[in-house]
């Protein structure tokens, strides 16, 4: 519930500060007082309408989700909005967009306007349906729960076959060009390191006859080695060094030779041809071994297109598996729906008898399959849309719907704000909306603007606008409740029947 508002310089108000109550809350006052005024002012406090106020403030018992939304509560919660050079938002003193605060409040508060169907949406009536079912049958939320699982479970699976039907149209192409890729790999066949090695091949048979002739040239140098040791032995110079050289020379000349004549065998041609292969494959994947890669993951597509019928298969059979689990489950439900539908017709009319309404009328009908089930609730008044009724019996007809769903309500279920709903209603009708508003504000904070002293009288907490050069709010006593009402009654020219009606009025409602 808001437990205190403030609001600071909005139109002609200067400053309002209200203490509130649980329970239904009303405001009167002559036209044009600002009533309306306020009520937008409170709105604009938790991001539901314009700002209007220099600065509005609603303190509140709402326990916000700490985890979606980021905020901590505290001991009251405070939603304010600040319009200076531009409007700005918080939610217990941080920043926070207009967006935002709304979507945190919308799960507590709720503004009852005619352009609002919420309530007659399809999730909306059934879910008041299912609480009347569950009175009877207590496991029938658990079956719900049950199905909206199994209803889950069913369109994921769905999906991922249709998925698999979709690529089943392109699969043939995409095995092709698979096999097409995979076929180009292993035609050339490349090992990891072999373009490497045919490198060094290459660059080996290019040097091969001029090193060798080379080779030839520079042995002769072995004819005068004995010359060099006489030369070094006649200067008792040791020889060892010049005889390591050598030996190391000829160690170098032979493992030339012997590497050549391994070459015999290599044709230069081949290995050219080879290296423009390979080469192809470098160019196109990077390297041969990103090529490799490639071709192994081409190998698993393929493996997973031969396997594609498996799968179809699979899918196919769990998909009608869950379809026949959730046609039973539906079924159950629709049989409950079905059997409770009855009693749900009679509370809604006889909550609209009070509201001297009548010839509402409910009807189950099946459609396609979805996460409330198979059932679709038709609601006509006298067998007019909702769209055709006028807007005094739409407001009777959400209250009782409201009514309806209140009975299975445990604690309190946030605040309704209403704008003159009882508007163009006779004294009667006006009566028998204040005494459904009443037993809602068991569950409800209720704030509704009203001209009519039936429905005013049955406020649990009444305060007054009053316009003089400015605006203001006041709370009313009890003696000051009689003089309004009477005033209501009456007009300006207060009379004693019309203060003693007001009373009675009053003396009823308590």
């Amino acid at each position: 519930m808001i437990e205190h508002f403030y609001m600071k310089n909005c139109l002609t108000f200067k400053e309002v500060e209200l203490e509130l109550n649980s329970g239904l809350i009303v405001f009167s006052g002559p036209s044009g007082s600002g009533k309306s005024v306020l009520m937008r002012s409170i709105l604009g406090s938790v991001g539901f309408d314009d700002a209007l106020a220099e600065v509005s403030e609603s303190c509140v018992s709402w326990q916000i989700d700490e985890e979606s939304t980021g905020f901590e509560n505290e001991e009251s919660n405070i939603f304010k909005q600040v319009k200076k050079e531009k409007v700005r938002y918080f939610l217990n003193a941080q920043s926070i967009s207009k967006k935002a605060l709304n979507k945190v409040s919308r799960g507590h508060m709720r503004l009852l306007s005619l352009k609002d169907y919420s309530d007659f949406e399809q999730a909306n009536m059934l879910s008041v349906l299912d609480q009347q079912v569950s009175k009877k049958e207590p496991n029938h939320l658990e079956t719900l729960d049950i199905y909206r699982n199994e209803y889950y479970t069913y369109q994921k699976a769905k999906h991922e076959l249709e998925l698999l039907l979709a690529q089943e149209k392109r699969m043939q192409e995409h095995k092709e060009f698979a096999e097409f890729e995979l076929a180009k790999i292993d035609g050339i066949n490349p090992q990891a390191g072999e373009y490497e090695e045919l490198l060094e091949i290459k660059r080996t048979l290019s040097q091969k006859e001029k090193a060798e002739e080379k080779i030839t040239l520079a042995e002769s140098i072995f004819d005068h080695e004995h010359l060099v040791s006489e030369a070094l032995l006649s200067l008792d110079i040791d020889s060892a060094f010049f005889d390591d050289t050598m030996n190391e020379l000829r160690t170098q000349f032979d493992e030339a030779r012997t590497a050549f004549q391994e070459l015999d065998n290599e044709d230069i041609e081949s290995v050219l041809n080879r290296l423009e292969e390979l080469s192809e494959l470098k160019h196109r994947y990077g390297s041969i071994e990103e090529a490799l890669q490639y071709r192994e993951e081409k190998a698993k597509e393929i493996e997973k297109y031969e396997n594609f019928d498996f799968e179809k298969e699979r899918l196919n059979k769990e998909v009608d598996r869950l379809f026949n689990d959730l046609v039973e489950l539906a079924r159950d439900i629709s049989l409950k729906r079905t059997e409770a539908l009855y009693d749900f017709n009679e509370a809604i009319n006889s909550y609209l008898k009070q509201l001297y309404l009548s010839g509402a009328e409910l009807c189950l009908n099946h459609g396609d399959y979805n996460v409330t089930g198979q059932d679709i609730l038709d609601f006509n008044l006298k067998g007019a849309p909702l769209d055709k009724v006028s807007a005094g019996e739409f407001n009777r007809l959400r209250l009782a719907l409201l009514a309806v769903q209140s009975e299975s309500m445990q604690g309190q279920g946030g605040v309704l704000m209403l704008d003159e709903i009882d508007a163009n209603l006779s004294g009667e009708e006006s009566m028998s909306v204040a005494r459904v508003l009443r037993q809602l504000s068991k569950h409800f904070q209720i704030f509704v603007i009203s001209h009519q002293p039936q429905l005013t009288s049955m406020g649990e907490q009444h305060f007054i606008v009053e316009k003089d050069n400015e605006s203001t709010v006041r709370e009313l006593s009890l003696n000051e409740r009689i003089e309004e009402i009477a005033r209501m009654i009456s007009g300006e020219t207060v009379t004693t029947e019309a203060k003693n009606f007001a009373k009675e009025l009053l003396e009823s409602a308590s």
